[in-house]
């Protein structure tokens, strides 16, 4: 009787060290995740200024291109003067 008591203590105990020891690393797999949102959370926010500085820059290139383009248009001569005056030739 007395072996099987302190083979029940014993197993007891062993198993409130085991319990103690998977709360201690709960803990710890815990501030991991907590970490590991902080950077993703951080990531995120980064991706989203990126993407907010790559339409302000579209943004601003847009307008200069439109200038550009208008002022390619201007240069060629009107599409139907040219055809005209080549049927009259």
């Amino acid at each position: 009787m007395w072996k099987k008591l302190y083979e029940v203590l014993s197993r007891l105990f062993a198993l409130t060290q085991k319990v103690e020891r998977h709360d201690k690393e709960i803990l710890g797999l815990q501030q991991d995740v907590k970490d590991l949102t902080a950077v993703v959370q951080r990531l995120v926010y980064e991706l989203q200024r990126i993407s907010d500085r790559e339409i302000h820059e579209r943004d601003k290139k847009q307008p200069r291109l439109e200038n550009q383009l208008l002022r390619f248009e201007r240069r060629l001569p009107p599409a139907g003067r040219d055809e005209h005056n080549d049927e009259t030739n």
